[in-house]
């Protein structure tokens, strides 16, 4: 890293090499001096830090500069030539017609004959109270036995709340993520309905309960799934530190908080304990404590190569970068697997990157007796091994066409938790977090295969799930 054209890392090394030297400085100066010196070396690598190089958000970014990757082109502003539009289209059947006519008292004199009519249509929307009377017949036997005809499944109580206004308050709540407070402000203005913050935290909790057999059939088709991700965030639950886990592939998505960040939640979810697929992950370690394949996140890899190519000035890193990056799109072109000529042509391409990077980043030097413990490696050189090591992991997208490149699945769907997390601040309770982790998870799992969000929760609010989930 640079500040004013000074290289930093260099001069700190510097320092520490005449500090080496220097005989005649206390021991406790000394002390306070390399104290300084690591505590400078932390922060300059936090500060050399950004969205590009690490796994760091754009919005951290300090003075972050708004830029765009589009090419300048000759084409016009707007939609182009061929594209088809949202556009307003009319309908052949509309819902009512208004006829205007004409006053031919403030027309010129003259005699007029009917040529037809000019039509135009406006598409609106009426928000309005539907309220429905479920009357059931009621007969008597001559022995006096009363029959009353059932009422609809989800019709349990005198008076209540129907489907669409639950499905609409569980819908604002948990997939918009608006708060109560602004959900009631809607349907007092909006509506003309009084709901307190109490019936829309029951109508999530009756979400959730319905959703249990959904929950148990979601985890059993991640275990059954040739390739599943595998992400973790951390969330605060009434004040504390609690991590939020998911697994998940294209077509399902599973969410649980726990105490715990590593295996001891994952075994209290389940689902990795008995998964034999591919596991998709960022290298987080407890992962390997699972018996199954494992796929690394190259995504992860190239921002992190991007790191060593540009702080820590390691030609290897550029090119690995380079590699990774060209093999993605050859995967992608081949239809998502390398022949096995194509598969030896690239492992012996990876392995004489990495001989040459054991050259360029070779391991610390261990001739100082002086030194207690073992040497300190670089940031680069603990990456260099990660490749090295773990060389069928990275490249495990190459030869399996239910891998992927990266682990964006995964952080895609823990997204908008972070979101919540911004709106919100944190989780009021346990028992929040469960229903957002399980309302959440079936949302999303709905949009894989193609069902609305409205949709499904109307449908689960009638005491049924969408078919998806049965076949």
């Amino acid at each position: 890293m640079k500040l004013n054209n000074e290289n930093v890392k260099e001069t700190i090394d510097n320092a520490k090499a005449l500090l080496a030297k220097e005989k005649n400085i206390s021991p406790a100066l000394r002390s306070v001096i390399q104290l300084l010196l690591v505590f400078m070396e932390v922060m300059l690598n936090r500060l050399s830090l950004n969205s590009k190089n690490s796994s760091k958000s754009p919005s951290s970014d300090p003075n972050r500069k708004k830029s765009s990757t589009r090419k300048k082109t000759n084409k016009k502003p707007g939609g182009q030539p061929g594209r088809i539009g949202k556009q307003l289209k009319p309908v052949s059947d509309p819902d009512q017609v208004e006829h205007l006519t004409l006053n031919k008292r403030k027309l010129p004199r003259d005699r007029y004959t009917e040529a037809g009519f000019e039509a135009r249509q406006v598409i609106d929307f009426d928000v309005s109270i539907c309220v429905t009377e479920y009357r059931a017949q009621i007969l008597i036997g001559s022995d006096g036995k009363r029959y009353v005809a059932p009422f609809p499944a989800f019709v349990k109580r005198p008076i209540q709340y129907g489907p669409k206004a639950k499905a609409c308050s569980v819908y604002m709540s948990q997939f918009q993520l608006i708060p109560y407070a602004r959900i009631i402000d809607y349907f007092s203005e909006q509506v003309g309905l009084n709901v307190s913050q109490g019936s829309i935290f029951n109508f999530n909790k009756e979400a959730y309960d319905a959703l249990e057999n959904f929950e148990a059939i979601a985890k059993s088709k991640l275990i059954e799934s040739p390739c599943i991700h595998a992400d973790e965030t951390g969330v605060n639950i009434n004040g504390k530190r609690l991590w939020l886990h998911t697994a998940c592939n294209d077509k399902w998505t599973h969410f649980y908080p726990h105490a715990k960040r590593g295996c001891d939640a994952m075994n209290a979810i389940g689902i990795l304990p008995s998964f034999a697929g591919v596991l998709c992950h960022d290298h987080w370690k407890p992962y390997y404590q699972y018996a199954c394949k494992h796929a690394l996140c190259n995504a992860h890899h190239l921002r992190e190569l991007e790191w060593s190519a540009t702080e820590d000035n390691q030609v290897w890193a550029k090119e690995m970068k380079c590699f990774l990056s060209q093999l993605n799109q050859q995967v992608d072109a081949a239809g998502g697997k390398l022949s096995v000529k194509q598969l030896n042509e690239c492992r012996k391409a990876y392995k004489a990157l990495l001989a040459k990077a054991q050259i360029e980043c070779p391991l610390p030097d261990v001739s100082e007796k002086n030194k207690r413990g073992r040497p300190k490696k670089s940031k680069s050189r603990n990456l260099l091994e990660r490749f090295i090591d773990f060389e069928d992991d990275v490249l495990r997208f190459t030869e399996n066409i239910h891998v992927p490149f990266t682990n964006n699945q995964g952080e895609n769907d823990l997204r908008m938790t972070k979101v919540q997390q911004k709106i919100s601040g944190c989780f009021r309770s346990e028992q929040g977090a469960l229903i957002f982790c399980r309302v959440r998870a079936y949302l999303i799992s709905c949009r894989k295969h193609g069902v609305e969000a409205t949709e499904a929760l109307e449908t689960l609010f009638k005491g049924e799930l969408p078919d998806f989930v049965s076949d």
